[in-house]
């Protein structure tokens, strides 16, 4: 395999490198940016016992709402399900564990992980439920919490341009938590709608540098109300 090409997989042979019991980041804010094509993916090869770190948890029938319904995930970290009727079922019989953190709480424990950080301070939910258990630390004649960083195995993301190397340019908002996963995760899974020759992408739009990008995976624009909402910036 060429260097330029190293990346560059079918979204099969992507997918099929993810374990049952894997942890994966899933890009997206609802439907904008969510990698709709290698969630269906994971659905179809069948992993199970996934510990999914999303967001939201997206509708259902749509995206990570399709591998809960299918009793894929055990474990969701997220900011909110409340769209999602089939997630909140599934937390109250017990099958799926949810653990729920503000969403710029969140942002800034996956932020903190790509930025090499084990853990950062906080008074965000000091004296509540929030907090949990967290250890804490006097500074400054304040009390912070010290909140962990949040890794994963996988991220899957999704892109409207790449190049071979795994540089990615996202639309608008579109781009949500895609960047900060990116750089949380072991192993990052890109699609996108069109993967371009190195140098072909203006340096100054490369939002996710290829230095972060482990496969690029070219996926046809989806033209349903699903495909359209993923991109819509």
């Amino acid at each position: 395999m060429t260097l330029l090409n190293r990346k560059h997989r079918t979204i099969d042979e992507a997918i099929a490198a993810i374990p049952h019991g894997a942890s994966i980041m899933v890009g997206g804010f609802g439907s904008p940016g969510t990698p709709f094509a290698l969630i269906d993916e994971l659905l179809a090869q069948g992993q199970r016992d996934l510990t999914l770190i999303k967001n939201d948890a997206n509708e259902p029938g749509i995206g990570v709402g399709k591998l809960i319904a299918a009793g894929r995930v055990h474990r969701l970290i997220t900011s909110h399900i409340g769209l999602n009727r089939d997630a909140i079922a599934a937390m109250n019989r017990g099958e799926l564990e949810v653990e729920l953190f503000p969403q710029g709480l969140l942002a800034e424990k996956i932020r903190s992980a790509g930025a090499g950080h084990h853990a950062f301070i906080t008074d965000i939910g000091q004296g509540t439920e929030i907090a949990g258990k967290r250890r804490e630390i006097e500074l400054d004649g304040r009390t912070w919490g010290i909140e962990p960083a949040l890794y994963s195995d996988f991220a899957l993301v999704h892109a409207e341009r790449a190049d071979r190397y795994g540089n990615l340019i996202y639309r608008a908002t579109a781009s949500n938590f895609n960047p900060l996963m990116a750089m949380a995760a072991n192993t990052v899974i890109a699609q996108t709608y069109r993967v371009d020759e190195p140098g072909s992408l203006p340096p100054e739009a490369i939002h996710t540098p290829c230095a972060f990008v482990s496969q690029v995976v070219e996926v046809a624009r989806d033209t349903s109300e699903q495909g359209r909402r993923a991109h819509v910036g």
